[in-house]
């Protein structure tokens, strides 16, 4: 038994080695490609075994394909309207294609520098198409940074396609946004200026239809008041003419006449609160003892 188990260790023990030198492994977290005598020959973007020629003739090179974030220092771009702000952009990216990686850019920390150019060229050209306006505004409605991020990874993403660097761009954008004193003092001014422009706008419409509304006042007040007027005049015309027959009913009867007279006196003087002393049959104060006999005119 002993003469048997010594060929079979060793028989297992050169499988092992041949299988370590020949088969490999490429994890779900990762990407790599295979060099022959330093020449790429195949691009592993997948997980799973895999074999090769043993080490020196095939190399294994592999690389982390998870998302990595990356972060620029402060730049300070100009906006449209020549204004200066200050940024500090990130990126979300990955190693996406192994081999492009590996003989473009060949190291993460060269990735990264080559990014640290490409981020702030992307900032210049994005910032520079949109007004200050666009990134700072006291109206929530009018800051635009969403439309904003999403220029700049459309133009990230052409740049770095263009270069074949290997690289996916996932996300990009500004994480902070600051604005010089400078700069601080002339927005304030600017907006102080919108403020008051706008108020003196107000104030101007204001008194525009505080006129329009007096000069409509005045319009209907004056239609109402020659209305008023005519009637005036239709009604005192009815009561002239109303008047007019009783002044010839009472011209036909003067003893009636003079008797409605004496009545409309005597009313007036006993709604006051006076005390007189007359005789009985003084004008007007017989009528409170005797009515007149009166017979209408033939």
């Amino acid at each position: 038994m002993k003469n048997v188990a010594i060929p079979v260790f060793v028989a297992l023990l050169v499988i092992l080695l041949v299988t370590y030198l020949v088969a490999f492994q490429v994890r779900e977290t990762e990407i790599a490609y295979v060099t022959r005598f330093e020449k790429p020959v195949r691009d592993l973007n997948e997980p799973g075994l895999y074999f090769k020629l043993p080490a020196p003739i095939d190399v294994v090179h592999r690389y982390d394909s998870r998302m990595r974030v990356f972060e620029g220092q402060f730049h300070e771009p100009t906006t449209k309207g020549a204004v200066p702000i200050i940024v500090k952009p990130y990126v979300v990216w990955r190693i996406a294609d192994a081999l492009q990686f590996g003989t473009s850019v060949r190291s993460v920390a060269e990735a990264e520098s080559k990014l640290f150019s490409l981020i702030n060229d992307s900032v210049s050209r994005v910032v520079g198409l949109h007004n200050f306006g666009e990134f700072v505004n006291s109206d929530p409605e009018q800051v635009k940074l969403e439309a904003i991020h999403g220029e700049m990874l459309a133009d990230l993403k052409r740049v770095v396609d263009e270069g074949q660097y290997g690289i996916e761009i996932e996300s990009f954008g500004i994480k902070q946004l600051k604005v010089g004193e400078d700069v601080t003092a002339k927005v304030f001014d600017r907006m102080k200026a919108a403020r008051d422009l706008q108020t003196k706008a107000n104030i101007s419409q204001g008194e525009a239809d505080a006129k329009a509304i007096r000069t409509e006042a005045d319009s209907i007040s004056t239609k109402l008041l020659a209305a008023a007027e005519s009637r005036a005049k239709q009604i005192r015309g009815e009561g002239d003419a109303q008047a007019a027959q009783y002044y010839e009913m009472l011209e036909e009867e003067p003893e009636f006449a003079i008797f409605l007279k004496n009545l409309e006196s005597l009313k007036d003087i006993l709604a006051g609160r006076s005390t007189i002393v007359l005789p009985t049959d003084a004008e007007p104060f017989q009528y409170l003892i005797e009515v007149p006999d009166l017979e209408p005119s033939k």
